[in-house]
């Protein structure tokens, strides 16, 4: 009878394993979204951002696979990005959202941003 070694349990972590790692952030963002058949806009707050997508706090009632328009300045920065996300996961308040399309300028900088930045996973 052949030994084989088991197999490790999977746990909730490695379910989740993030593609891109993320950090504590705090600025404000602009969340433009439809709501039946008008446009709305709320301010937000950045709570963690990653090379991907932004985690915002935002007193709204959005679904996953909602899209949403995106506008805000990284701290330091004079320049105000307009971009294009779509909400991944919502736990109350508290919002996940995937860019959909940031420049190659826009990755670099949010790289070099995430750089100064507290990473939380």
């Amino acid at each position: 009878m052949s030994a084989s070694a088991p197999k490790p349990a999977t746990n909730q972590t490695d379910r989740r394993r993030r593609r891109h790692a993320r950090y504590r952030a705090d600025f404000r963002v602009t969340v433009s979204y439809l709501l039946g058949n008008q446009y709305q806009t709320l301010e937000g707050h950045c709570r963690d951002l990653s090379e991907a997508g932004i985690g915002i706090l935002l007193a709204a009632e959005l679904n996953v696979g909602e899209v949403a328009g995106l506008s805000f300045s990284l701290p330091g920065s004079v320049l105000r990005w307009e971009l294009r996300a779509v909400v991944r996961y919502r736990r109350g308040y508290q919002y996940g959202f995937e860019f959909l399309s940031l420049t190659g300028e826009q990755q670099e900088s949010v790289k070099s941003y995430l750089k100064s930045l507290e990473q939380i996973d």
